[in-house]
């Protein structure tokens, strides 16, 4: 891999080996974390599953006679 400059930061283009054991898509977040003196380590970012669990953990039924008004919701 090549460090290349990107911005104000510095960018490196993941080999596809990387890309397909992690089954990477375009946008997805990765992690990057530092393994040694001269070495990282590449992983998926779980902030997003993580999110949603707690998301989901909050999740309560909304009364049977909720009735959502988009008009009345944009209301200012």
């Amino acid at each position: 891999m090549r460090v290349a400059k990107w911005g104000n930061s510095l960018a490196i283009r993941l080999p596809a080996a990387i890309v397909e054991a992690l089954d990477l898509k375009e946008g997805e977040s990765i992690e990057v974390h530092v393994a040694g003196s001269r070495a990282f380590e590449v992983g998926r970012s779980s902030r997003r599953d993580e999110a949603l669990r707690r998301l989901r953990e909050l999740r309560r039924p909304l009364p049977v006679d909720f009735i959502f008004d988009r008009e009345q919701a944009n209301e200012r």
